[in-house]
């Protein structure tokens, strides 16, 4: 039976009646869009089948890369909107159906995730999945199928049923879209990313405290290693022992106020040599001995929300200061590999692999201390140091900011760990890379003088991109991305799938899209429709645009909610109750 591991290990399991599937039998836990029949069994969302002609039912993927965040030839996921680019995932072309890496794991929406949901032609929009107990009547008994879940607007306070090829979900680093916005943005869409940046916050916060309680309650530990103090040499590998009269001596005295200290002018110090007790002047009072003296920072393992196990400080630490030596078994190149096969054949994914230097690597999986738990960060607060201690080569962990207690401490893995190939990264921050290995994006600068040179930059390119508008990425006709082609009009920004108009081939020449000619009589647009390529010239525009009620903007009455009452939506001669109904859900329907 396929069974979704969580913190609940041990509680009571209901089952999907018509595949593998299983849930431990809360709302936590069981998948958006479930439909429970007893006690231990439900219908899972995979048997949802979409209806044909309903526009909410149909697939859409971003037009984006999701490592990236650029556009281009994508290969998307054909159960939910992601999409890469084949280079940022370094795999081959595949042939047929491709599947992303979440949905092959079977990662499904759960109720309180906030996703980001795209209805009709409206941009993606950020919304939170409730639980069917918790939605109105009215919204309750609209129609809806296996595999489908009520989504609650940010903003705009609506309502609507949607399902996972329509959403994907929304991430730490979204929380900062509000920052971002310009003076032209939407004042709802605005309200709306404002609400999901402090829904997200709160309802992380809440899930870390459940987990930290659960884990309590569990008596969770990390998984079993040796423990060990020194490296260790493994087959062929063997450690350096300077004679005393190769070890450098510093100019450090007994009588100095921190000799061979961090802000002393100790020459071993800053060429990273550790001094030796017999060799230095300073003797019995040398602050440069911390490998040899094991003078660790107080730090402890504990349990993060997404990452595992991690290692956190017990106490301040300054920057600059010693925190823990990486050791671990130190194998050769012909070891590593035989480890790394190995972990591949038995679906190890944890590495703890770290280059010490072209012929030896510390590996301290199976044996090591506590700097192993060391997660990375794209934006750590520690840094890896090769220090030559009694004459071989140590790896140090340091801090690079003043880090306070209880704060978790991590490094830049940096391409020194080896076997994690092409590893999602989840350090969230706000510069994160999206993979290990990947470059962090660049840091704005720390510096007022830089911060003022960077607006000035940024003003300039805000000049440019008024003069010369740039491509839009997803289509004008149907909203979604994917191969198009864009009009050569001057100044004119849309793009369209050839299908959405009937085009046989791409168009070649000087093409201009049908945004610019009348709808009825062919000649040149005056009026236009800003959510569909819909215009008419200045003969046929009277009656045939709205100011819309929704968003102020010019549309035509295909999809404009203006009317009486913007809300209220008429279908097949009834008239739906407008309390709670979104006016995303209207542009479906018309």
């Amino acid at each position: 039976d396929m069974i979704f591991m969580c913190l609940y290990v041990g509680r009571r399991l209901t089952r999907c009646v018509r595949c593998p599937v299983a849930y431990h039998a809360n709302d936590y836990c069981m998948a958006a869009g479930s439909v429970v029949l007893a006690n231990n069994s439900f219908l899972c969302p995979n048997h949802f089948t979409p209806r044909r002609g309903f526009r909410n039912h149909e697939h859409v993927n971003v037009s984006w890369c999701f490592v990236c965040s650029e556009g281009g030839s994508l290969l998307c996921c054909e159960s939910c909107p992601a999409a890469f680019h084949r280079e940022c995932l370094n795999i081959d072309m595949p042939e047929g159906s491709w599947f992303c890496n979440d949905c092959q794991a079977g990662k499904k929406p759960h109720y309180k995730d906030i996703l980001w949901v795209k209805v009709g032609r409206y941009r993606w929009w950020p919304a939170e999945v409730n639980h069917p107990k918790n939605i109105p009547e009215n919204i309750l008994r609209m129609r809806h199928d296996v595999g489908e879940f009520p989504v609650h607007f940010f903003g705009s306070n609506d309502y609507l049923w949607t399902y996972q090829a329509r959403v994907f979900p929304y991430m730490d680093v979204d929380t900062n879209n509000k920052e971002k916005m310009g003076k032209g943005v939407d004042v709802i869409y605005k309200k709306a990313l404002e609400e999901a940046a402090r829904r997200f916050l709160k309802l992380q916060a809440e899930k870390e405290l459940r987990q930290l309680q659960e884990d309590r309650r569990n008596d969770k530990k990390p998984p079993p290693y040796r423990h060990i103090k020194v490296n260790r040499p493994i087959g062929k590998v063997q450690f350096i022992t300077a004679d005393l009269s190769e070890i450098p001596r510093c100019n450090c005295t007994a009588s100095d106020e921190n000799p061979c200290g961090i802000d002393s002018e100790c020459i071993n110090r800053m060429l990273m040599y550790e001094c030796h007790p017999q060799v230095c002047p300073a003797g019995n009072g040398c602050l440069n001995q911390a490998f040899t003296k094991r003078q660790y920072s107080q730090v402890e393992i504990f349990r993060t929300l997404a990452r595992g196990w991690g290692l956190r400080c017990a106490h301040d630490i300054k920057k600059g200061e010693f925190v823990n030596e990486y050791v671990g078994e130190v194998i050769d190149e012909d070891e590593c590999r035989v480890r790394i096969k190995h972990a591949q054949d038995n679906d190890i994914c944890n590495f703890y692999m770290l280059t010490l230097d072209k012929d030896r690597i510390i590996d301290a999986g199976p044996k090591g201390n506590q700097a192993r738990f060391m997660n990375h960060s794209c934006r750590p607060n520690c840094e890896t140091q090769k220090w030559t201690v009694n004459g071989d080569t140590r790896v140090g962990l340091f801090t690079l900011i003043d880090v306070p207690a209880d704060t978790e401490l991590t490094f830049n893995y940096n391409l020194e760990c080896l076997g994690n190939g092409k590893t999602v990264c989840k350090c969230e921050a706000p510069n994160c890379s999206g993979f290990l290995g990947v470059r962090p994006k660049n840091n704005p600068p720390a510096d007022d003088k830089g911060r003022k040179l960077k607006k000035k930059v940024l003003a300039k390119r805000k000049n440019k991109m008024e003069v010369t508008k740039e491509r839009e990425d997803e289509c004008f006709s149907c909203g979604d991305g994917g191969q198009i082609v864009s009009c050569k009009r001057p100044g004119c920004p849309k793009v369209y799938h050839a299908d959405c108009l009937n085009l046989a081939k791409r168009p070649a020449g000087r093409w201009e899209c049908p945004w610019h000619q009348c709808d009825l009589c062919g000649k040149e647009a005056a009026s236009f429709c800003e959510m569909c390529p819909s215009s008419y010239c200045t003969l046929h525009r009277d009656g045939m645009l709205f100011i819309s009620k929704l968003d102020g903007r010019l549309s035509c009455s295909e999809h404009d909610p203006c009317g009486p009452d913007p809300l209220e939506l008429k279908r097949s001669g009834t008239v739906l109750s407008k309390a709670r109904i979104s006016p995303h859900e209207q542009v479906a329907y018309s």
